[in-house]
C-alpha cells in the first residue's frame, strides 16, 4: 500500500492550518495585548474606555480577566474564553454589550485583591458589606467613565440611574 494519500492529506492539513493561522492572526491571541482584545467590533468601547482609564498604564485586559494562580490555569481560561468568543463571533450570536460572566466576575474580583492587597487589607478593617465586588464603588477605575466613548454602543444608558 502506499503512503502517497497519506502524505498528501498531511501536506494538505499543514497547508489549511497555515492558511488559517495568517489569515486569523491567530498568533496574535496567543498574547496579551489590550489591541488584540479589541479586534471585534463589540469591543470598541471597552477598550476606548480602558485606554482613557486608570488602568491604561498598569493593566492588560488579560491582568483583570484572567486568572493568575498558575500557567495551566491562565491558559486554560484563556483557550476557554477565546473559543467562546470565536463561537459567538463567527455563529453571529454576540450580544450587542458585552457582559461578565458570574464566572470572569470572580476571576476579576481575585484579580483586583491580588493586585490591591495592601489596599485592601486596610479597607476591610472597616464596616462594611463584604458580599460586594470592588467595582461596585469602583466602578469607572478599570474602564473608564461610562459613556465617554465616542464609538457606537456605549454602556452609558445601562449604567445611568
Amino acid at each position: 500500500m502506499t503512503k502517497t494519500p497519506i502524505v498528501i492529506a498531511l501536506v494538505a492539513a499543514v497547508i489549511a492550518f497555515g492558511t488559517f493561522a495568517y489569515a486569523t492572526d491567530a498568533p496574535a491571541m496567543m498574547g496579551s495585548e489590550p489591541e488584540t482584545c479589541a479586534t471585534c467590533h463589540v469591543m470598541d468601547a471597552v477598550y476606548e474606555n480602558w485606554y482613557h482609564g486608570a488602568h491604561q498604564s498598569w493593566a492588560t485586559c488579560s491582568d483583570c480577566h484572567l486568572p493568575h494562580d498558575n500557567a495551566v490555569a491562565y491558559y486554560f481560561e484563556k483557550g476557554r474564553t477565546g473559543m467562546h468568543d470565536a463561537y459567538v463571533f463567527s455563529t453571529g450570536t454576540a450580544p450587542q454589550v458585552i457582559r461578565a460572566t458570574d464566572h470572569t466576575k470572580e476571576i476579576i474580583q481575585d484579580n483586583c485583591i491580588r493586585c490591591h492587597e495592601q489596599t485592601v487589607e486596610s479597607v476591610v478593617m472597616g464596616a462594611q458589606e463584604f458580599d460586594r465586588k470592588c467595582w461596585d464603588c469602583h466602578r469607572s477605575v478599570a474602564h473608564g467613565q461610562r459613556g465617554i466613548s465616542l464609538v457606537p454602543l456605549p454602556d452609558n444608558v445601562i449604567y445611568s440611574k
